[in-house]
């Protein structure tokens, strides 16, 4: 197996879920996550809300994907083996989750108010998605540059992100911006709980991730 770092994999299984790193900040940033989805709540800013809580959604189902992949080739496609107050699964520590918890809100703002409108012949809300996760995927070039971050094979890199990750992420989320409220609470309710079960089953019962 042709690997980059396979000792980030026993470095981030050493870490996972380990209370040893944690760090007070933690609950700074938590309580900064309450204050974001508060204030647009009382806004009533209900696309943003399901904008944000999709692209959430969405981001634990493809974190639970890569720690299953993990456990069923030894591997998984990128790790976090240190640099987190609190490892949730073996690619995302807590930091990560809690950026991911409001992004899909704060990149909505960018969004036209008319959805209809075209970009270079494109919908805009395409246009916004690709952008956006063209966007992260280049950032986690960064990332993978630092000891906090490894994508383990090496013929998995941006590209691959871009279009497994970060394009279902952001087409989801800007896309659900303006789904009508039944939609909206049927997609998120589904995958949260088809990502509530998934964790129960596989760490909690069977403990592979």
């Amino acid at each position: 197996m042709n690997l980059n770092n396979p000792e980030a994999t026993t470095q981030a299984l050493d870490l996972l879920r380990s209370g040893q790193p944690f760090q007070w900040y933690v609950i700074t940033l938590l309580a900064l996550v309450v204050y974001v989805y508060f204030n647009e709540i009382s806004k009533k800013n209900w696309k943003g809300v399901a904008a944000g809580l999709s692209l959430y959604m969405v981001h634990w189902f493809v974190e639970i994907v890569n720690a299953l992949v993990q456990h069923f080739s030894g591997h998984a496609l990128w790790t976090a083996p240190t640099g987190t107050a609190f490892l949730l699964l073996i690619g995302v520590g807590v930091e990560l989750s809690l950026m991911f918890s409001i992004a899909g809100l704060v990149f909505s703002k960018l969004l036209p108010a008319d959805p209809t409108v075209k970009i270079l012949g494109v919908n805009n809300r395409l246009v916004f998605a690709i952008g956006n996760a063209a966007f992260f995927s280049i950032f986690e070039i960064f990332l993978v540059k630092t000891p906090a971050f490894v994508w383990v094979y090496p013929w998995w890199g941006a590209f691959p992100v871009f279009i497994t990750v970060y394009i279902p992420f952001f087409v989801v989320s800007m896309f659900c911006y303006d789904w009508k409220p039944r939609t909206q609470a049927t997609v998120i309710g589904s995958l949260f709980a088809v990502n509530a079960a998934a964790i129960i089953v596989f760490a909690g019962v069977l403990g592979w991730i």
